[in-house]
């Protein structure tokens, strides 16, 4: 089972502001949340996979350079 982040703790992983992640929650978009009564959590699951989604490939280095 995952761990579940507070908006905090997700932003704060991620590098965002935690109003980034809220605006994506309002929207559905980006990571998936669970909601506990009124309190909002993102599975650390979630954010691994956002990060690895997202993650761009350095280039290789070109010959003669």
């Amino acid at each position: 089972m995952s761990k579940l982040l507070s908006i905090k703790e997700a932003s704060e992983l991620l590098g965002l502001k935690p109003a980034t992640l809220r605006a994506w929650q309002s929207r559905r978009k980006n990571l998936p949340f669970v909601r506990c009564g009124r309190a909002v959590r993102i599975p650390a699951e979630a954010v691994e996979r956002f990060i690895e989604r997202n993650t761009i490939p350095a280039r290789e280095p070109r010959d003669g350079r």
